[in-house]
């Protein structure tokens, strides 16, 4: 059994963020509010290659928290926990506070 996976090439394991479906005083919230895409980066890859064979590094980090498509990205289930594979290209931009 694989203890961390490592991805290939410039592809992205992140674990999505499930937003709260209601707030600490216990009001539920509308399935609207909770249509934001978004996941914690696990692991990168180490980056694509051009044509002339260098490395062109990938764009996000480990712990960034980044925003995602609507549909996209290969399921992939390690243990107990569901994670999703993206290329780099993919993932539409990172979240900052």
């Amino acid at each position: 059994m694989a203890k961390r996976l490592i991805p290939s090439f410039n592809r992205v394991l992140i674990e999505k963020i499930v937003p709260p479906t209601k707030t600490n005083t216990g009001i539920l919230l509308p399935e609207s509010t909770t249509k934001l895409q978004s996941g914690k980066v696990v692991a990168v890859g180490p980056g694509a290659r051009d044509r002339d064979g260098k490395l062109i590094p990938v764009g996000v980090k480990e712990g960034e928290t980044v925003l995602l498509p609507d549909f996209g990205g290969t399921e992939v289930k390690l243990g107990d926990k569901e994670y999703h594979l993206y290329r780099d290209e993919d993932i539409l931009g990172t979240l900052h506070d």
